[in-house]
This record gives structure tokens, sequence and C-alpha cells, in this order.
């Protein structure tokens, strides 16, 4: 219930190592289908961190298109609902921050927030093998989702970043992620900022009765 996508972190306040690998081997007992354990994980840090920070900037700067391999959201949503949760989830985010609608610069620099990786010390880019099927992708949420949570117990947070896979060409130049493995998404990992406007923002949760259907 704690958990959040923080959006603001200390930047010098670094990760230790031993940390890192704690909460690995915790996500590491995700379940997976036939125990597979299809995920991979590049953890980026000082000054490779620094560089990739540098290289996604300028591609987001310059308006490169994006070479994301995977549609993250349809191009045709089934049911308006879903779109509605999406809009209101970007104004709650951009009004909390002060940022109207019309602001397009100011929309730009919180979204370019993204590649300085909010100001995290480390990011973890998670990837799998891109001949696997789909029941492989549900299995690499679960990793991300308990790395999420395991992070907590070490008074971290997280934030997953699948806008980092929309410049994949530029990360596979960075950190010689080969052509066989399809990045997923990235996840910033260091200590929260606490007084930061950005983190006192949360997004809602739709009540029990919209999303289950009991049966006796």
């Amino acid at each position: 219930m704690g958990r959040q996508s923080v959006r603001a972190f200390l930047r010098d306040k670094p990760v230790p190592r031993e940390t890192i690998e704690r909460i690995l081997a915790v996500a590491g007992r995700s379940p997976s289908g036939s125990n597979v354990q299809p995920w991979k994980v590049w953890v980026v840090q000082g000054a490779t961190r620094d560089r990739v920070c540098a290289a996604l900037q300028a591609e987001h700067d310059a308006g490169r298109a994006s070479t994301r391999e995977f549609d993250y959201y349809p191009k045709e949503w089934p049911d308006p609902v879903y779109y509605g949760r999406r809009k209101a989830c970007g104004i709650g985010l951009y009004s909390t921050l002060g940022i109207g609608k019309d602001d397009k610069a100011g929309m730009h620099a919180q979204h370019g927030r993204n590649f300085q990786l909010f100001d995290a010390p480390v990011s973890v880019i998670v990837t799998m093998n891109r001949g696997l099927a789909r029941g492989s992708w549900m299995d690499c949420g679960m990793f991300i989702q308990t790395f999420m949570l395991a992070a907590r117990a070490h008074g971290l947070e997280t934030c997953p970043q699948a806008a980092l896979a929309h410049y994949q060409h530029t990360l596979r130049t960075c950190l010689g992620i080969p052509a066989g493995q399809v990045i997923l998404s990235g996840i910033a990992l260091g200590y929260p900022d606490r007084d930061a406007v950005v983190n006192t923002y949360r997004t809602p949760r739709i009540a029990l009765d919209e999303f289950v259907t009991w049966t006796e």
C-alpha cells in the first residue's frame, strides 16, 4: 500500500552494491512459468549512469522518433474508461507541479526528468530474450513488481520507467545490450526526496466492485 512511483530521489546518496544484490536476490525468487526465469538485468550506476542519462537526454531534447520495439498502449482503446484513467493520471501529476495543459515547455522538461532517472543514482534495465512468448512478459512483470516491493524493505523507493524503452538503440549502444534481448523497462532506484512536491502525488485506485466478480 505504501509503494508509489517516486519521481524525485537523493542524487548524492548512493545505494550500496550489497543492498542491490539483496533486492535482486529476492526479485529472482519471483514465479515464472516452468521456472524459465526469463528476466535479465543491467545495473547502471556511477559514470556509466551519467553517460547513459546524457545520451538519453540528448535524444529526448532533439525530439528523436521512438525506437521502442513494442506497443505499451493500444493504438485504439477498447473502452474509453482506460484512456480516461491514463489522462487523469497525467493531469494529476502535472497539476501537482503547477504545469498547465498549454505549458508545452514545462511538460517537455518534466518528461525529460525520466532520462535523468529523477536523480536516482541507480537504474535497473530489465530485458528478456525476444524468442520467448507472452507468458514470459507476465513473468518479467512479476519480477519487476517483486523488485520494487523488496526495495522498500531497505528504505529505498523506485519508479518503473517504460519510457526508457523508447530509446532502445541508445541503451544498446551505451550498455552493450545484445539484439537478442528485448528492452522492457527501466527501474529508477534510490533514496526518496521526501521534501519534493512531485512525491506528494498519489494515483487513486478503483474500488473492488469495479474489478472483482464474486462467485459461490
